[in-house]
């Protein structure tokens, strides 16, 4: 898949300044793990919730492959600037100390750009290309689909934590889909992130599966798990390739869809607690509650002097740390 996509030219071109390094990456990278879980499933064909998570994950992966391709197209180039004065300048709503850099991204810090470069406190270093994507709005429609193909199989139980829910399950079900797509899609900013914690967060859902007696649910997570590491040898730091929307929307779809299907919902929500953190922070400084020079949390830390190694190593840990005290603590009450 890399050697095709290399020939197909389909490259990704990060506008984070520090990734910069990594444009001509192959992307969409997302199809080698849906060839992988579909492989599996033709293998375990007998297993419906394997069968019917890979449909999910197919129909996420279509999703997210469409907006992969949009995003080949740029949409405009945005200015790259520093600040040169000697004290402290205000451009839209970052505050950049002298020799800090930033894109010139909203309306009003486009308004700022004009006067400070006027005001010569500021140099144009670059121009950033920023790439066509679907709206936010038809994203969540997309999403909001693939829950309701989900509800449609009847096949997710009105059972949640000993509780009958009934009819409720419809919304739980779409807020687990579009929280769980938008929380990979959000941490798939740096090598082997999204992929490890997804690896990570999959086997200890398969264990806990296991250990309550559960195995059957623990096959979806299983192949996921597989999927996952498999594409982490080339997607590790460095990465050759990236998995794209392609992947993230699938395997944020697969992987709550398997813990929907295997009914532990509650535990898997925990192993992704470093995602939902993570989208929970960008909504944050979207609602203006905290400010972050850079969006999301990961970027942050990497423009604060944090190495992207250090970051990767950082998020694996904690998730592996949250999905073992989880399952300790489980057995133990």
């Amino acid at each position: 898949m890399r050697k095709v996509l290399k020939y197909a030219d389909v490259r990704d071109n990060p506008i984070v300044t520090e990734h910069r390094y990594k444009a001509g990456t192959p992307t969409m990278g997302g199809l080698a793990i849906l060839l992988g879980v579909l492989l599996a499933a033709c293998v375990y064909f007998t297993d419906k919730n394997l069968i019917l998570t890979v449909m999910i994950m197919m129909t996420a992966g279509l999703i997210g492959l469409v907006d992969d391709l949009i995003g080949l197209k740029t949409k405009e180039f945005q200015k790259l600037i520093r600040n040169i004065s000697s004290e402290p300048i205000e451009i839209g709503r970052l505050t950049l100390k002298t020799g800090e850099n930033a894109r010139v991204t909203t309306p009003k810090a486009k308004e700022d750009f004009k006067k400070l470069l006027e005001e010569k406190k500021i140099e144009i270093i670059d121009e950033v290309p920023i790439k066509k994507e679907v709206k936010e709005n038809e994203k969540i429609f997309a999403q909001i689909l693939i829950s309701l193909f989900l509800v449609a199989s009847g096949a997710v139980s009105t059972s949640v934590m000993g509780f009958n829910i009934g009819l409720f399950v419809i919304p739980v079900v779409i807020f687990g889909i579009v929280g769980s797509i938008n929380a990979v899609n959000l941490i798939d900013g740096m090598d082997g992130l999204a992929a490890g914690i997804i690896a990570i967060a999959s086997v200890a859902c398969a264990i806990f599966s296991i250990s309550t007696g559960n195995v059957d649910g623990s096959i979806p997570f299983i192949v996921i798990a597989g999927a996952c590491f498999g594409f982490l040898v080339f997607n590790k730091y460095p990465a050759t390739i990236f998995m794209g929307d392609t992947g993230s929307f699938a395997l944020g779809a697969g992987y709550i869809t398997a813990a929907f299907l295997g009914n532990v919902i509650y535990f898997a929500v925990i192993a992704l607690a470093v995602p939902i953190i993570s989208v929970v922070v960008s909504l944050m400084h979207r609602a203006h509650i905290i400010k972050l020079p850079v969006e999301p949390l990961h970027h942050t830390l990497n423009y604060k002097g944090l190495s992207e190694k250090k970051i990767i190593a950082l998020y694996w840990g904690l998730t592996l740390i949250i999905c073992a005290a989880a399952i300790y603590l489980y057995h133990a009450i």
